[in-house]
């Protein structure tokens, strides 16, 4: 019997019966979509019914010429099935070969009897509307060839009959687990359910209220992801160059506001402030006469108030290392505008060019044979990690977004959509494949019953998992193939730590010089950067500073301090940023997120080392043990909302092709990735 199931669309496109076929007294008992039309080497779906309730046995599909008798004169063969009263498949999937030629048609047979035909069928030659992903991205990449996918599967796959009455557990409810709870109930599967082992949806979206604040009051901060960046700007040219990734998220929240219709869960996207002329600068120790630090504008118009910078051992060495790493990265006004307009082809480049296979350190050490100082000087604080420039590119945006009373309006306007199936405080523990009946079991233990030794468990047909690998490397796991699981044990994931901090009075904004949003830095260690409130400027209301944020080894440090010793140390460069107005303004309250030590994600981010990257991700367009992995470790980019739902669509196509939906695989792709992807 076939694995793949479902039931044929309701509305389903007019049948036609040929003229009758008398073979036996069987004729005619399948009918086919009328005026079929598909391209060359791609996957369809095709939709058949049946004339009679008492059809059962054997079922072929095979093309060739309309006027053939003969099973042996077929063009070719496409799939076989075993119809019977509790399946009969409402479609099949249809891989059509790059020879194959259009008049022909469609034929049902039984044994060695044509039970059924459908009206020639146009078959026209691909036409590249949008780039294929194999012209544009790496031949592995995330989003795999969905032909070549198909044709792995066995020939009984090809018929389906009820998949959207799959059972999908979605193990997270993080933005890629929310993303894909949408994009399945879009295309009508609806038995899904989210298992999510804190008490909220949003995952790493964290945006803290303090003082006891609600979103309108406008006093809170964002402890994880906070801003979005949409173009950049040329000076020269004054051209302005979209970055198509992060539309992703702006497309969503259009999407969210239309679905809800209310505005006190609106999605409403506000400028966000990256840089402002007056923040802290990195003064390297130098100090105004009033003890403060001095701004960003001070330093550029007054050298003296920055101290004197470290120098390599050898300078000339230096200039020469940098400049042959510049050349390596290739990090031009045009590559820059192939990351901004198409990642995925910047991604196939950066691996051809082997940006992949080197950290700056290696490839100044054991690539230039750069001395030790020189190196170290270059490049100490990027050793493990690959030449990979997105993040480069995205902070050189001119112009930024962010969202209106935070980023948990985000998840906040999935909660009506899921909140009826989503199960809160479950720790899962494992997956289970059960052989027998080709389902995936997800085991866990909820909070009250964490030392039992046995788990609970519930069998799905398919489960998507969204959850890190920093937390699924602690579970109970199938055989992954090698690759996989080497992925999930070792990928690396960067810590980051953040500290909030509650004022009276938006007391920054009446310094002199005032500071208004923007980012900036200081020389006091573990302090990192410091990020002032974007939205409500010059109101009269308390305010929030972002008065830390740092991440890599820094965190771990920080991260070790006491709750209270990390806010002092904390308060106290505020104070020496600002004054003792930071002092009197203080009112004691404030958050603090470590996200190494966060129990539900166990890192800030996914950051690959050299050699992770390329290597893993083609294990994660794989489904083992009708399992799929997805969140921001398994995309090309990493640490971004965008990266969660690109992820979420891959995995839902991915999940869609291998219930054989071909339409609805089709529908999530053009929906949300048309500008890049056909399959």
């Amino acid at each position: 019997m076939a694995s793949l199931s479902m039931v044929g669309l309701a509305g389903m496109a007019a049948t036609v019966i040929a003229s009758p076929i008398s073979n036996g007294g069987r004729s005619s008992h399948v009918r086919f979509q009328s005026s079929l039309s598909v391209t060359q080497d791609s996957i369809h779906n095709a939709y058949i019914e049946y004339a009679t309730t008492d059809f059962v046995g054997d079922l072929q599909m095979h093309y060739g010429d309309c006027d053939t008798a003969e099973s042996e004169n077929f063009h070719h063969f496409i799939g076989r099935t075993e119809v019977s009263a509790e399946f009969q498949p409402g479609r099949f999937v249809w891989i059509v070969p790059e020879d194959a030629k259009t008049g022909g048609c469609l034929h049902a047979v039984s044994g060695s009897e044509i039970v059924g035909r459908s009206a020639p069928v146009t078959i026209a030659a691909p036409v590249k509307k949008r780039e294929a992903i194999a012209d544009i991205a790496d031949t592995s990449g995330p989003w795999f060839d969905g032909v070549a996918y198909m044709k792995s599967k066995n020939n009984t796959d090809a018929f389906v009959a009820s998949a959207k009455n799959k059972t999908i557990a979605i193990v997270g409810g993080g933005m890629s687990g929310l993303m894909t709870s949408l994009l399945l109930q879009s295309v009508g599967i609806e038995n899904w359910e989210i298992m999510e082992s804190s008490q909220r949806v949003g995952g790493r979206i964290r945006t803290k209220y303090l003082n006891g604040t609600k979103p309108s009051d406008y006093q809170y901060q964002e402890m994880g992801p906070m801003r979005f960046p949409v173009s950049l700007t040329y000076d020269d040219t004054n051209e302005t160059i979209p970055i198509k990734d992060h539309e992703m998220v702006f497309q969503l929240g259009a999407l969210l506001n239309k679905m809800n219709n209310k505005s006190d869960i609106a999605v409403n996207f506000i400028p966000w402030i990256q840089t402002s002329a007056n923040t802290p600068a990195n003064s390297r120790g130098v100090r105004l006469a009033n003890g403060r630090i001095p701004s960003s504008s001070q330093v550029k118009a007054n050298s003296s108030l920055i101290g004197t910078a470290q120098v390599s051992s050898n300078q000339t060495e230096e200039e020469m290392a940098n400049e042959a790493v510049e050349a390596f990265e290739g990090l031009t006004e045009e590559k820059m505008k192939e990351f901004a307009t198409n990642m995925y082809k910047a991604h196939k480049s950066s691996e051809e060019a082997g940006l992949f296979d080197w950290s700056v350190a290696n490839y100044l050490r054991y690539n230039l044979s750069v001395s030790l100082n020189v190196t170290d000087f270059i490049a100490s604080s990027g050793g493990n990690y690959p030449m990979w420039e997105y993040d480069t590119v995205y902070f050189a945006a001119a112009t930024w977004r962010t969202i209106d009373q935070g980023l948990e309006s985000l998840p906040r306007a999935f909660l009506p959509h899921v909140q009826n199936k989503t199960t809160f405080g479950r720790y899962v523990s494992g997956l289970t494949y059960h052989e027998d009946s080709g389902k995936i079991a997800v085991n866990w233990r909820d909070q009250a019953d964490k030392l039992t030794m046995a788990t609970q468990s519930k069998e799905f047909d398919y489960a998507v998992v969204t959850a890190p690998f920093s937390k699924v490397r602690l579970w109970r796991l199938p055989a992954y193939s090698s690759l996989l699981s080497r992925a999930i044990s070792t990928m690396n994931y960067s810590p980051s730590c953040k500290i909030a901090l509650h004022y009276k009075t938006r007391f920054w904004e009446h310094l002199s010089p005032p500071i208004i949003g923007g980012c900036g830095s200081t020389d006091i260690p573990g302090v990192g950067s410091i990020c002032y409130p974007a939205y409500q400027v010059n109101s009269t209301i308390p305010g929030v500073i972002l008065a830390s944020y740092v991440s890599g080894t820094i965190a771990r440090s920080v991260g070790a301090l006491s709750t209270a010793d990390h806010v002092a140390m904390i308060q106290r460069a505020m104070v020496e940023v600002h004054g003792e107005v930071a002092a009197e303004q203080w009112t004691g309250n404030y958050e603090r997120q470590c996200w190494e030590f966060d129990e539900h994600q166990a890192g800030a981010w996914a950051s690959p080392w050299v050699g992770q990257q390329d290597l893993y991700l083609p294990a994660y367009y794989q489904t083992e043990f009708k399992t799929i992995f997805i969140g921001e470790h398994t995309s090309y980019t990493h640490a971004w909302i965008f990266s969660a739902l690109d992820s979420a669509v891959r995995g839902a196509s991915q999940l869609l092709l291998d219930m054989g939906l071909v339409d609805e695989a089709k529908e999530v792709v053009n929906t949300w990735m048309g500008r890049w992807i056909t399959i």
